[in-house]
């Protein structure tokens, strides 16, 4: 019997009669929807944390008996320093982290482990205070980010080449322009008081007229790689990260 590859489309009989067999463990992709300029669609962080989520799985699949399951995404997410721009939906890091640690409750009546693969930043504070508590109850959860070394803040070089190699359609190119190139470091003071719109009428934090869908490709590769290692090593640190 072999595990179903897609919770949504599997059914309850399926994942019923495969669990006899092997013990699955739940790869959740967790996203956002919020502005990306004026270039990049509302789900950019979905669509990058769906797709590494997916790949991560498929690797796994091919390496240890395909008891890997991926679950739909988690669409909406900690989002608050984007709601100056129209579209952005936040339901805040007290929802989210309830929402998670709700997930994992109910998950965990039939998996023995939850993976997180998060997709926006922003979610990060929801994520840690979520695992945290799951693991102290007992309960086997852990998240990992969509990574990659050198990446500029927000809707620039690094996301606009991930989604030029995942989705090229979903880009609009004569909307890339580039946007406010300083260190994040120098802008949080601002954008704590304002949001992103305080340091950027774009929504853009670095240069998207750069990015390429090659880089994308070594990019998201990047992504995948480093995902996919630390969810075989499957050592959280104190907050539920896998390192």
């Amino acid at each position: 019997m072999v595990f179903p590859r897609e919770l949504g489309n599997s059914t309850s009989r399926q994942l019923h009669d495969a669990h006899a067999i092997h013990m699955p463990t739940l790869v959740v992709p967790v996203g956002s929807t919020e502005q990306h300029g004026p270039h990049l669609p509302l789900d950019t962080d979905t669509r990058i944390a769906t797709a590494v989520a997916d790949a991560v799985v498929t690797r796994l699949r091919a390496r240890d008996e395909t008891h890997w399951v991926m679950a739909p995404a988690i669409a909406y997410g900690a989002s608050g320093e984007h709601e100056g721009f129209p579209g952005t939906i936040s339901i805040g890091t007290p929802a989210l982290a309830e929402l998670l640690v709700e997930f994992v409750r109910s998950a965990c009546r039939w998996t023995p482990r939850v993976a997180f693969v998060n997709g926006h930043g922003g979610n990060v504070d929801a994520l840690r205070r979520a695992v945290t508590q799951l693991r102290h109850e007992g309960r086997d959860a852990a998240w990992s980010p969509c990574v990659a070394g050198n990446a500029d803040a927000h809707a620039g070089h690094t996301e606009t080449s991930v989604l030029l190699h995942l989705s090229p359609d979903a880009v609009r190119q004569e909307e890339r322009v580039p946007g406010n190139r300083a260190p994040l470091a120098e802008l949080m003071p601002q954008m704590l008081r304002g949001g992103v719109a305080a340091v950027s009428s774009l929504g853009v934090l670095g240069d998207p007229t750069t990015a390429t869908a090659d880089e994308g490709r070594r990019i998201f590769a990047e992504m995948v790689d480093a995902c996919a290692a630390r969810v075989v090593r499957w050592e959280p640190d104190r907050g539920g990260m896998l390192t």
